[in-house]
């Protein structure tokens, strides 16, 4: 570098040396490569996650709006007029004929109260009105009958093949008395549903409600749809298609198609706030995305806080929608996956980060007498630091690109921020090793001959490497904080796991050498002079800094990803469980609870089957503990022993229900019935307060309990549960495995895994490389004294052993104790339990990961014997080299 003179100013002139450059790019073409190829693949991998986690938010939240059906739905409902009067004042009702326009201007008028964004996510409303559920009383108590009026606006369509259409019974207005016969209503039935039954038009059916009271039902017409596929059937499927198992295991529900002409017949039917008008929206879930979620969930919960409630007496518009709440449970699920994304990938990040620091100190070590040579003749360090810095920045560039190529090609994206620090690292320390090297090889600063001043010099050193420990084990302990007391987030939070490994990587470099120089010490009086050199050769090793860093943080973070996808896939198998409580678990609805113990038996005398339970379900019991009233959960379950006191199982999420309390289940007109909280009960998916109690000693104290539920257990549950509606342990694991923001995480934690354990074998590679010009030197020299290659082969392994014992005995440690994160990381939103989940350790894969760590010892060292053999006249003749 020279300056040339410009007026009052200078400018420098950079003469870079480029058969240099080109020379040490040729000698060194493994480690360029080798940093390349890491440089690609975390390029590939942190520019693709982010990208694919965005995609796989957007698809975990149009997947569970889907799976919630039509709890996610927006309905508005109002009550009808009322129709309590008659024209000549006598007791009764009035026949209203425009029904069918007061329920289309509803529909009207609730798509205005919408807004934007709100109505931008929901398909077109339909409007319906449905009556409550009868009963058929020819003799089959498990077939069931609903009627429904849909309007979508311009359907459903539907052509009628025999008979015509529902008509009106009078027309216009009239007066009904309210001890009249039954009204008549006419309805249309589907042409599966005449076939299934025998019915044919004209035919009156023989049906009553709940209270015993028969009506006046008569079928007009059969009916075929023209679109089967029309959204306005999705609220009432069954008036296509008989449905099975809808009002209880074992039922059979028939639905019957009313018109505008028949809906006022269909109201005077009932009692006069039996039937409601609703609208209802239903959400598209193609136009969902992550982002929008939040927005959409606000405006959801605004609209219900300004809606009338369920209980005004007047026409006012209600609203009502469970949307919120899929949303935001979806999103809490997405904010924890994605931060445990952020925690896999910081790992990654600095696992390659580690290796690439390690093949630039490789590059320094080989470089370095070439750098000083160059200084001596006159290059300037700017000018060796531009080269070696182009020469980086070429190489890293190339790799990065492609690895972003990839990214885009997969996602359509790339996240630079998570690719920017790798691409950093790789361009920065070769650069900065090699003038390191350069400028220590020629500096003319000499150690001083005071013994004071070298050891304030040696004392100076040891704070400084002390501080900057201390630094990072405070950096650690502030993010396990942050994770335990904010919960995972990005930041800090994300950085706890990598910290952790990182100060536990530098603990145990504390250790090495102290453990090292005890063996050396018990080595010294054996007689054994190849593990007393292997031990000397490892004890000088042993202080080497950055590759015990590298590869205790490798194959800590390795620990960590293994386990973190074990856990999780154990815990979808133990949150099915909990979820289902059995292999499969039927559910009876309503009146149908009367055959639950017939279908029980039924079902227990089905082959395969190993155990039948049964219990009464009671969601929102008043339990009253501390004079607070604790809307729980009930289950009554048989097979326990008669107390008269009562005992009960409690399980409590806020605290209120606690062992060893005597709590009060209320009743409607009856004395409440004395419990004894005698333990915890097991979780129960879906209940944060949970009452579990014996049948006998419950029936004692004088309340009878009706089982509308079923648990089975057995290889045969499948088959034997079959057409009874049952939810099945197999199916929810399934559905929850293949759940976007699961799978993604456990291929991310596989994936993650498989690079670390890569990461950290190349590590050892190139720190044994970096070492092996002084370890073959030494063994050269004592080849001299007698020692034969076989023996040198295994000193050189005595001195690599320690790396890997370190890295596999203290990585499996330090990733055990790692461990302790998870439950921080909320995995239980993602497995679907009330808890977090047991730590399961994935045996086959850490046994390979240690196994691989250790055979890298003698395959490392017959690589060097092979490459480095000299003949012993070179070593004689050579002297140091």
């Amino acid at each position: 570098m020279t300056a040339v003179p410009t007026g009052r100013l200078s400018v420098l002139r950079f003469s870079l040396h480029w058969p240099s450059v080109r020379g040490r790019a040729r000698a060194d073409t493994g480690p360029l490569i080798l940093s390349a190829l890491v440089v690609a693949l975390v390029s590939l991998l942190a520019g693709a996650v982010p990208g694919l986690m965005r995609d796989t938010a957007d698809a975990a939240v149009r997947d569970a709006v889907r799976r919630a059906g039509t709890s996610a739905d927006v309905t508005v409902q109002a009550r009808w007029e009322p129709d309590d009067y008659t024209s000549d004042g006598s007791p009764g009702r009035t026949r209203m004929a425009h029904l069918a326009a007061d329920l289309a201007d509803l529909r009207g008028r609730s798509l205005e109260q919408l807004g934007p964004e709100l109505r931008a996510a929901l398909r077109p409303p339909v409007a319906s009105v449905i009556t409550p559920t009868l009963r058929f009383t020819d003799g089959s108590v498990l077939r069931t009958f609903r009627m429904a009026y849909l309007d979508g606006g311009n359907g459903p369509q539907v052509e009628w093949i025999d008979g015509s259409a529902p008509s009106a019974t009078v027309d216009g207005e009239a007066d009904v008395a309210y001890n009249g016969p039954p009204w008549r209503v006419r309805v249309g039935l589907s042409e599966s549903a005449a076939a299934s039954s025998g019915v044919r038009p004209g035919a009156l059916l023989q049906v009553r409600d709940e209270r015993g009271a028969t009506k006046n039902v008569q079928v007009s017409g059969i009916f075929r749809p023209v679109d089967r596929n029309d959204p306005a059937w999705r609220l009432a499927p069954w008036l296509l298609d008989p449905a099975a198992d809808a009002d209880g295991a074992g039922t059979t529900r028939f639905g019957g198609l009313l018109t505008a002409e028949s809906l006022p017949d269909a109201r005077l039917a009932f009692k006069p706030d039996e039937l409601r008008r609703v609208v209802t929206f239903s959400p598209d879930p193609s136009v969902l995305t992550w982002e929008t979620a939040h927005g959409i969930a606000a405006t959801a919960i605004a609209l219900k806080a300004t809606s009338a409630t369920s209980g005004s007496l007047d026409t006012t518009s209600t609203w009502n929608t469970q949307l919120d709440t899929v949303l935001r449970d979806v999103t809490e699920q997405v904010s924890a996956a994605r931060v445990q994304a952020s925690v896999l990938l910081f790992a990654v990040i600095a696992g390659a980060v580690l290796v690439l620091a390690l093949a630039a100190e490789l590059l320094g070590r080989r470089r370095s007498a070439a750098l000083a040579l160059a200084r001596q003749r006159g290059a300037t360090l700017p000018v060796l630091g531009t080269e070696l810095l182009l020469e980086s920045g070429l190489v890293t560039l190339a790799a990065a690109a492609l690895g972003c190529v990839g990214a885009y090609v997969i996602t359509g994206g790339v996240a630079v921020w998570w690719v920017a620090p790798v691409v950093l690292a790789a361009a920065a320390a070769g650069p900065a090793y090699g003038i390191i090297a350069a400028a220590s090889a020629t500096r003319d600063r000499k150690v001083p001959a005071n013994r004071s001043a070298r050891r304030w010099l040696r004392h100076t050193a040891a704070l400084r490497r002390a501080a900057a420990e201390i630094a990072v084990l405070l950096a650690a302990c502030a993010a396990v904080v942050a994770l335990y007391q904010g919960g995972p987030a990005p930041g800090l939070p994300a950085l706890a796991p990598t910290l952790a490994a990182f100060a536990a990587a530098i603990l145990l470099l504390r250790l090495l050498p102290l453990v090292v120089g005890l063996v050396l010490r018990r080595l010294l009086r054996s007689r054994r002079p190849l593990a007393v050199f292997g031990a000397a050769q490892a004890a000088e090793s042993s202080g080497r800094a950055l590759p015990v860093l590298a590869l205790v943080t490798s194959a800590v973070l390795a620990v960590f990803a293994l386990t973190l996808g074990a856990t999780v896939r154990q815990g979808l198998v133990d949150g099915a469980r909990e979820t289902v409580g059995a292999d499969a678990r039927i559910d009876v609805i309503g009146d149908a609870a009367g055959t639950t113990l017939e279908v029980a038996a039924r079902i227990a005398a089905q082959p395969g089957v190993t155990s039948v339970s049964t219990a009464e379900v009671i969601d929102g019991a008043s339990v009253v503990a501390d004079e607070a009233l604790v809307p729980s959960r009930l289950i009554i379950r048989s097979g326990g022993v008669a107390d008269a006191s009562v005992p009960a199982l409690v399980r409590s999420a806020s605290g209120q229900l606690r062992p060893g309390m005597t709590l009060e289940l209320r009743r409607n007109d009856k004395p409440p019935v004395r419990l004894t909280a005698s333990g915890v009960a097991p979780v129960v998916s879906g209940a944060d307060e949970v009452v579990i109690v014996d049948a006998a000693t419950l029936a004692a104290a004088g309340l009878e309990s009706v089982p509308n539920t079923i648990w089975v257990n057995g290889p045969g549950t499948e088959s034997a549960v079959t057409g009874t509606g049952a939810l099945l342990r197999s199916e929810v694991l399934r559905d929850r495995r293949d759940a976007p923001l699961v799978n993604g995480l456990v291929w991310l934690s596989w994936a993650s895994a498989v690079l670390l354990v890569l990461f950290g074998l190349a590590g050892f590679a190139l720190a044994a490389a970096a070492g092996a010009p002084q370890r073959w030197q030494t063994l050269s020299r004592l080849r001299t004294l007698g020692l034969t290659p076989r023996d040198g082969r295994r000193v050189a392994a005595g001195e690599l052993l320690p790396w890997a014992l370190v890295a596999t005995v203290g990585g499996l440690l330090a990733g055990a104790a790692l461990t302790a994160l998870f439950g921080a990381l909320q995995l239980r939103l993602l497995t679907g339990q009330e808890v977090a989940p047991a730590v399961v350790w994935p045996w086959p894969g850490l046994i390979i990961m240690a196994v691989l760590l250790m055979a890298a010892v003698p395959v490392i060292v017959r690589f060097e014997a092979a490459t480095r053999r000299r003949r012993l006249a070179e070593v004689l003749r050579v002297g140091d080299q």
